[in-house]
């Protein structure tokens, strides 16, 4: 029987070496950077060579690399008309690796995607690919890198599958697994569209310059202005390490560094260009730090995360405050966690503010929610609630998202760092979501390798 197997498969290689089965789909791929960089910058392209459109939910692509150092590598996407949202990405280890693949970056797509009809594009999918440790990377033994094709080109380096079933490429020595057996039957799970209303973040980013920042409409402040010591906003303060558990993902890490002075002093914040939240459901996964980095203990320092009006003169000026201050502040003790809502932004008149503060030690990783519905606006940590506004106070317009890490004075003298980091954030708008169906909601996300996903109504 092994024998007459064995005459079959071999038969049958011949038979399809002579009716070779027509292409479904080609990928063409470019390089935007040399074969030594802090960033790979491939960008692929598919295209239906197929006479019936094929949905893109089941296609998934595989660009193989070497990790260089065994080191974690994280992946973005840039620019592509499908919507970065509906594209995801995830980092693997192969099970067999290959001369220069023992990597891969899978590139897969939602339901949102829709379908490819034949002879159509996708058009470029711009990503990134980068060492979590922001080391520069050597694309010289990555597999899928060919530094002259910096015009888009055929390339059979790069894997294509449908429903788990290869139609392109070549797999590195034919034996790394398909993301799905190829024998099977069974259509390949598509990944769902995100639901409506819904921005989502993990912060896979390589800096303060990465591109996809701006896209996915965030920026990193620097220059003038307060609060804490005025004008030392510095973009040089924020990073992206890797997450909370260190193995996969990353997190959003701001930086408060001084020694003293005024001028060797450095503010960090990031936050959302555009006017984001008004009511609904807004959750992060926060860091706090009880004691400095590095240097002495006892700096009067904040670390925040809160919603604000974009003009500080509007009528309608709204904001929601979470600020942590492990060694106090304001002429008060700590360590202390202050919730604020504001319907004015003069510090003067106690009206336009109402206050609760709250004795806590909070250093660690920290599931932080501000809930606004009804009138009502809601700060809970950890499942906890601890405190409410009634409708006075409730937000009036949209406002941007923002993390921050100052000091509110200089206390003594000598160098000392302090680093807030953010994991995620997630907030469903004009909807009041549950902390598990939120924890749910971003696990699935990260199993999908879904990074980023901006469903929310334009403003």
């Amino acid at each position: 029987m092994s024998v007459l197997a064995a005459g079959g498969t071999v038969l049958y290689s011949m038979w399809r070496s002579a009716h070779p089965e027509p292409t479904v789909l080609t990928v063409r791929y470019r390089t935007d950077a040399p074969a030594t960089t802090a960033v790979a910058k491939p960008w692929l392209e598919i295209i239906n060579t197929s006479g019936k459109s094929v949905d893109l939910s089941d296609v998934t692509l595989r660009y193989y690399y070497t990790a260089d150092d065994n080191s974690a590598y994280g992946s973005n996407c840039v620019q592509t008309s499908l919507g970065c949202s509906n594209v995801t990405q995830r980092t693997g280890r192969a099970d067999n690796p290959a001369p220069n693949a023992d990597h891969y970056l899978q590139i897969g797509f939602t339901t949102a995607a829709r379908s490819l009809a034949p002879g159509k594009t996708t058009e470029g999918i711009g990503l990134q690919l980068y060492r979590v440790d922001h080391k520069k990377l050597n694309q010289a033994n990555d597999r899928s890198f060919t530094a002259k094709h910096t015009t888009y080109t055929q390339s059979k380096l790069v894997t294509a599958y449908v429903r788990g079933a290869l139609v392109w490429g070549q797999e590195p020595n034919g034996d790394t697994p398909a993301p799905e057996p190829s024998t099977s039957s069974a259509p390949k799970p598509a990944v769902a569209a995100s639901p409506t209303g819904v921005l989502f973040d993990d912060f896979d980013y390589t800096g303060p310059d990465d591109p996809a920042l701006s896209a996915n409409g965030w920026e990193a402040r620097s220059g003038a202005g307060g609060p804490g010591i005025k004008d030392t906003w510095s973009r040089d303060g924020v990073s992206f390490p890797a997450g909370e558990d260190g193995k996969r993902g990353q997190a959003l890490q701001l930086r408060a560094d001084t020694d003293g002075t005024e001028h060797g002093t450095r503010q960090s914040e990031f936050h959302r260009t555009e006017p984001t939240v008004f009511t609904g459901t807004l959750v992060a996964r926060v860091y706090f730090s009880d004691k400095p980095t590095s240097g002495s203990d006892g700096d009067h320092i904040s670390e925040s995360f809160f919603t604000i009006s974009p003009d500080p003169e509007s009528s309608k000026y709204s904001e929601l405050d979470y600020e942590y201050m492990p060694n106090g502040g304001w002429g008060a003790y700590g360590p202390r966690l202050d919730t604020t809502s504001w319907r004015g932004n003069d510090l003067t008149d106690l009206r336009n503010r109402v206050t609760s503060s709250h004795i806590k030690k909070l250093g660690g990783w920290h599931t932080v929610v501000i809930t606004a519905m009804d009138g009502v606006t809601t700060y809970s940590v950890d499942g906890q609630k601890l405190f409410s506004s009634g409708s006075g106070y409730f937000p009036r317009e949209r406002m941007s998202i923002n993390f921050s890490a100052w000091f509110i004075d200089l206390p003594f003298k000598g160098s000392r760092t302090w680093d807030m980091r953010v994991d995620w954030l997630y907030h469903q708008d004009g909807r009041a979501v549950s902390v598990k169906d939120v924890q749910k909601a971003v696990a699935g996300f990260t199993a999908d390798g879904t990074h980023y996903v901006n469903t929310l109504p334009k403003s």
